[in-house]
Formats: C-alpha cells, sequence, structure tokens
C-alpha cells in the first residue's frame, strides 16, 4: 500500500511540474504560446487555457500533499515499534552492575552562631 501510494505521489508531483512549466508567466512569453499553435486557443480560449490550468495546479498541488501527509503513517513496520531507540542505544554494551560502595561519613560540624 506504502509504494502504491509513493509511486502516485511521484506521478502526481511530475505531473504538477509539468502543469507550472505549461503556464505563462507574468512578462506574456512562456511555453503556453507554443500551446497556440497546437489549435488550444481556438478551442478553450486564451483566458479559459489559463484558468485550467490554474485550476489543475491548485488541484495537483493538493493532491501531492495529500498523498505526502497519507504516505507517512502507511510506512511499513511503524506500528512495530513503540519506544524508539536511537543507534546509540542499541549499541551499548551491556555492563555488569557493580556493587554500590558506602559513602565515607563526614563528621559532623555545628554551625557557628551569626553575631
Amino acid at each position: 500500500m506504502h509504494v502504491f501510494i509513493v509511486i502516485v505521489g511521484l506521478l502526481a508531483s511530475i505531473l504538477l511540474i509539468g502543469v507550472i512549466l505549461l503556464q505563462s508567466p507574468k512578462s506574456g512569453s512562456g511555453l503556453t504560446g507554443g500551446i497556440a499553435s497546437l489549435g488550444t486557443v481556438q478551442t478553450l480560449g486564451v483566458r479559459r487555457t489559463g484558468d485550467f490550468l490554474s485550476k489543475t495546479t491548485a488541484i495537483l498541488a493538493a493532491v501531492v500533499m495529500l498523498l505526502c501527509f497519507i504516505a507517512e503513517f502507511t510506512l511499513p513496520g511503524r506500528a512495530a515499534k513503540s519506544a524508539p531507540e536511537s543507534i546509540l542505544q542499541q549499541n551499548v554494551p551491556v555492563l555488569p552492575a557493580a556493587p554500590a560502595k558506602p559513602l565515607p561519613s563526614a563528621p559532623v560540624v555545628p554551625a557557628l552562631p551569626v553575631k
């Protein structure tokens, strides 16, 4: 399931890149100028092509974000570990417990009175 979601997310992100590259920039020159020669201007019009590409960009961006969010929770082996350990904690050798040494007792000195 995780692999399927990742593959669909990659395809959606590649489509998103293509749709963004097709949009015309504010200066007026862009890859949509080349689309005009293919006949899309006659069927959709220049304004509708821009609206279609803007809506497609928003939808694909939402799909990519949603798939990334879902892919995080479908990682295999995620539920197997309850408390994650770092690599340092896993490689620490187990030392035998040493007997506790009693602390030496210090002589009790009475406090001096404050003058």
